[in-house]
C-alpha cells in the first residue's frame, strides 16, 4: 500500500516552522512524525505539501493510496487501523478524519459515502507550535518503548552515575563518561554516534538523537530533546532542537522550540515565565494576533536559519520567523518576521543575497548543500513574510 501524509488545517498553526517543512517532517519525541509512520508501517512515505516545497517534499501517487493526516502520532492501534483499510474506509476521531482510502482515478472523496470507523482511543496530536515542548514527554515515552522493545542497550560505562538504570537506552558509537543520568522521571535515549561531555547532569525523558552532543557541564531537564546532528550546553529545560542547531554555550532556554540550522549566542537566555504569572499567548500567523496558550510557562519558537548574537534576551512567548539575525541589548519584540536582521533598537530586511551566504556557509560546514531548492524555499518565504517587516 502507498501511504501519504497531508498537512491538513493545522498547517498554518505550525508557522514559523511549517515555512519550510510539511508538518510531517516536524520532531517530537525522539523521532519526526513521517519517521514514527514509516517505522510503524514499513513503509516509506511521501507527503501532500505547499506547492513551494514539492521540489524538495515530492509526493508520489499510485493506483490506491491510503491518506493519514499528519497531525496525528502514530499508536500500535491506530496503525493497525490504517495499514487495514479498504476502499471507501475512513477513520475518524469525532469530526477529524485520521486517515482514508483513496484511488489515483477518484476525482473527490466524499466522506458522506464512506464507511466511517471511529477510532475513540487516545492520541498525540500536534496542533499548535507549543505542543511540540509542552507534548514531548509523552512522545518521548512512546517512542522509547517502540524503538527499544526486545533490544538491549550498550552497557553504560562504569563513570557514570545511573539512577533508574533500566530506564536508560544507549545506541552503538555512543560517548559518555562522568555524568550523571536520572531517568526516574522518564527515560533516556542516548542515539547513535553521540557524546555527553563530561560534568552535564540529565533528567529525562531526554532524547539525544543522531550524531548529536551535549557539551561540559550542561544542565538538562526533561522532556528534551536534541536533534540529529544539534548541540547544546548550559541549562536546557522542556525544549526541542531540530536538526542541525546549536545551543552549545552557557544560558537558558526552556520551553522552547528551535527550528533546523538556528544558533543561540553565549550567554543568550529567554524568559519562559511572565513576572505576574499569567497565561502566555504568542503571535499567531493565522489571525495575524496573539493566541491563547493556555500555558504558565512558554518560552521561544525559533523558525529555520535563524539566530541570535551573545548575552541576547528574549521575552516569555516570543516567537522569531525564518532566517532571522538578531542582536544587540535590550528585549527584542515578542514577534520577530522572517528575514529580519537588528534587535531591540529596531529591524531593517535581512536581503535574501546576505542570508543565503550564512545559509551556504553553515550548511557547508555540515557537507549539506545549500542548492537552488533550498534557495527557492527560502525565497518563496521571503515574499510571503514581506508584509510583517517593517524597514
Amino acid at each position: 500500500m502507498n501511504y501519504i501524509l497531508f498537512d491538513g488545517p493545522v498547517r498554518n498553526a505550525l508557522l514559523p516552522f511549517t515555512f519550510t517543512r510539511p508538518v510531517a517532517d516536524i520532531l517530537i519525541g525522539i523521532m519526526t512524525i513521517r519517521q514514527k509512520w514509516e517505522a510503524r508501517l514499513g513503509s516509506t512515505i511521501t507527503t501532500i505539501t505547499e506547492d513551494y516545497l514539492s521540489a524538495k517534499f515530492p509526493m508520489v501517487e499510485m493506483e490506491e493510496n491510503v491518506m493519514i493526516n499528519a497531525a496525528y502520532l502514530p499508536n500500535d492501534i491506530l496503525a493497525e487501523l490504517v495499514s487495514d483499510l479498504k476502499e471507501n474506509q475512513a477513520i475518524f476521531k469525532g469530526d477529524d478524519v485520521i486517515a482514508f482510502f483513496t484511488t489515483e482515478n477518484q476525482e473527490e472523496v466524499d466522506f458522506d459515502s464512506y464507511e466511517i470507523i471511529q477510532y475513540n482511543g487516545d492520541a498525540l496530536t500536534v496542533e499548535h507550535t507549543w505542543d511540540i515542548f509542552s507534548k514531548n514527554d509523552a512522545a518521548i515515552c512512546e517512542d522509547f518503548i517502540y524503538l527499544t522493545e526486545d533490544r538491549k542497550s550498550q552497557p553504560i560505562p562504569k563513570s557514570v552515575n545511573v539512577i533508574a538504570p533500566e530506564n536508560v537506552f544507549i545506541e552503538e558509537g555512543a560517548k559518555l563518561e562522568f555524568v550523571t543520568l536520572n531517568a526516574s522521571g522518564g527515560p533516556i535515549y542516548i542515539g547513535k554516534n553521540t557524546e555527553i561531555m563530561e560534568g552535564t547532569v540529565i533528567r529525562g525523558p531526554f532524547a539525544l538523537c543522531e550524531n548529536a552532543s551535549v557539551k561540559l557541564n550542561a544542565k538538562v531537564y526533561g522532556a528534551t530533546t536534541v536533534g540529529p546532528g544539534s548541540r547544546i550546553g548550559g541549562e536546557v529545560k522542556n525544549s526541542v532542537l531540530f536538526a542541525n542547531s546549536n545551543k552549545g554555550h552557557d544560558g537558558f532556554l526552556g520551553d522552547s522550540v528551535l527550528g533546523e540550522w538556528c544558533n543561540i549566542g553565549a550567554d543568550s537566555n529567554n524568559s519562559n515565565l511572565k513576572n505576574n504569572y499569567e497565561e502566555v499567548k504568542l503571535w499567531s500567523y493565522e489571525t495575524e494576533g496573539f493566541a491563547k496558550t493556555g500555558l504558565q510557562f512558554c518560552g521561544l519558537m525559533m523558525g529555520d536559519h535563524s539566530k541570535c548574537g551573545i548575552n541576547t534576551m528574549f521575552n516569555t512567548g516570543t516567537v522569531v520567523g525564518v532566517s532571522a539575525n538578531i542582536f544587540g541589548s535590550g528585549f527584542p519584540r515578542n514577534f520577530v518576521p522572517s528575514f529580519s536582521w537588528g534587535g531591540a533598537a529596531g529591524f531593517t530586511t535581512y536581503v535574501t543575497k546576505k542570508a543565503f551566504e550564512t545559509a551556504k556557509l553553515v550548511m557547508g560546514r555540515r557537507n549539506i548543500d545549500f542548492d537552488e531548492t533550498e534557495s527557492a524555499i527560502l525565497e518563496h518565504i521571503f515574499e510571503e513574510t514581506k508584509k510583517w517587516r517593517k524597514d
